[in-house]
């Protein structure tokens, strides 16, 4: 049979005229099958190479269009855009609920808590941490000689009662000024890529951009004390994040409309009144 296979045959071709020889070829079955099926396996990777990249393959039925492919992935994308946008803004209303209603959000971590998290006061412990005592005494020593201070103090201003941290060190360029509807005080920093410190604990209840005010920050302190910051280049932490006082939640920038130069516009405003952070603190 293998010799059969091999078994040689000459194909000529004559001219019908002249039966002169134009064309002759030896040939043998196993020839012919080799590369007969060299040949389809060739012709049949050349079709799916044509059907994998040209858009003949949308004329196969049930093969899904590219353009339709391309939307849905679209609305996909939009659809959990639209997703994380609500939560966030239910966050924000929720935060700012308790805002309105004199307190401060209790924001659960959720790596931490969740719906069903009983907590044992017993076991809470109120001893401070080797840092926070470090934080102490440096804004202590800071707001020493920190005059205005003293006479607010003395005056029991309510006030004074917060321990706040200076948010960025350097120059005021912009007073507070109540009747100018200026509430706060423009700090120009001495380097451009300065950070931007929460004056005091809390819980941030916006984190945007604004056309006019740039980046903004607003920290939900506890007393119904909120601290404000904008014209920000970078902002670091998101709605409902819990921060301390000290810690780094921008960078400052010169960001909206309202901005001329890196600086940082901070604002206080306590019982929904503004009051002078420089009443307060010392720049």
């Amino acid at each position: 049979m293998f010799k059969k296979m091999r078994h040689k045959s000459r194909l000529v071709i004559l001219n019908d005229d002249t039966f002169e020889e134009e064309f002759s070829l030896i040939l043998s079955p196993l020839n012919v099958f080799t590369w007969g099926g060299v040949t389809l396996m060739l012709f049949a990777a050349f079709l799916i190479l044509v059907i994998a990249f040209t858009p003949l393959r949308e004329f196969i039925p049930g093969y899904a269009d590219v353009n339709t492919r391309k939307l849905a992935t679209y609305a996909a994308f939009r659809a959990d855009s639209l997703q994380r946008s609500i939560e966030q803004t239910q966050a924000y209303l929720d935060n700012l609920k308790f805002v309105l209603s004199g307190g401060v959000s209790q924001v659960s971590d959720s790596s931490t808590a969740g719906p069903n998290l009983k907590v044992d006061i017993k076991n809470i412990s109120d001893s401070r941490s080797k840092e926070d005592s470090i934080l102490r005494k440096v804004v202590e020593q800071e707001e020493r000689y920190n005059l205005s201070s003293l006479e607010k103090n003395s005056l029991n201003d309510p006030m004074y009662k917060f321990l706040l941290f200076t948010p960025l060190r350097g120059i005021i360029s912009s007073e507070f000024d109540e009747s100018q509807r200026h509430f706060g005080v423009d700090v120009v920093p001495e380097s451009s890529e300065a950070s931007v410190k929460a004056t005091y604990e809390g819980v941030v209840i916006q984190s945007s951009w604004t056309s006019e005010e740039g980046n903004v920050m607003y920290i939900q302190h506890q007393g119904n004390l909120i601290s404000v910051y904008k014209h920000n280049s970078v902002l670091l932490k998101k709605i409902g994040d819990k921060v301390e006082a000290g810690e780094a939640i921008a960078i400052v920038g010169n960001s909206g409309e309202l901005s001329s130069g890196p600086h940082l516009h901070f604002e206080l405003w306590y019982k929904g009144n503004p009051v002078n952070p420089k009443d307060y603190m010392v720049f």
